[in-house]
């Protein structure tokens, strides 16, 4: 009797460890919402565009839509973030605001694990406001990478960590004439939050 009832215990916490580990599982259909900070660094060979600051920090947030259980698509950027910069023979400030959509894999998706991580592949988009008077920061298309991981900590509520490398070349021109390319590149590394629904 005693036997029945410690079996019966251990079968039916099984069961709900089970459910509950299922319940963590990224599967087709599944949608998320991310919220963060992050820091960007540039490298030091910048181009046209002379020293451009690096370890500037700023909101990100994102979005994504699993329509398999291992692949899925995001859209993903940040506010706009600030950086000190040499252009045309002139210093300031350009505001540089960037847009992420990616595809991407998770090695563990449809399995029961509380670590989810992923990689991505995918189109940068990269507006430059605010530039130095007389001077024009083209927009910029480029290729961009990730690598990241949630951790759940309920069915729903994830934390998260990311790093992405985009390729960001921006066409500057000066009083309408060009004088170079500016190649910023930035590696960006990042925490928050991801929401599961």
């Amino acid at each position: 009797m005693k036997t029945t009832r410690l079996l019966s215990v251990v079968t039916i916490t099984a069961g709900f460890t089970l459910a509950s580990q299922a319940a963590l599982a990224y599967g087709a259909g599944d949608a998320f919402v991310r919220g963060g900070f992050a820091k960007s660094d540039t490298p030091s060979d910048n181009g046209i565009a002379d020293g451009i600051s690096s370890g500037e920090t700023g909101f990100t947030y994102g979005a994504g839509y699993l329509f398999h259980d291992k692949v899925g698509i995001e859209l993903n950027g940040s506010e706009k973030i600030e950086h000190d910069v040499a252009l045309g023979g002139g210093t300031g400030t350009i505001d540089r605001m960037p847009v992420n959509l990616l595809v991407n894999y998770y090695p563990l998706g449809g399995l029961d694990s509380k670590v989810q991580p992923y990689v991505g592949a995918g189109v940068n988009y990269t507006r430059f406001s605010g530039e130095p008077e007389g001077i024009d920061a083209r927009r910029s298309y480029g290729a961009v990478g990730q690598v990241g991981v949630d951790l759940a900590i309920t069915d729903n509520f994830m934390l998260n960590g990311f790093a992405n490398y985009a390729d960001v070349d921006s066409r500057i021109t000066a009083d309408g004439e060009r004088i170079g390319t500016a190649k910023v590149d930035p590696m960006t590394i990042g925490g928050g939050v991801t929401f599961r629904f």
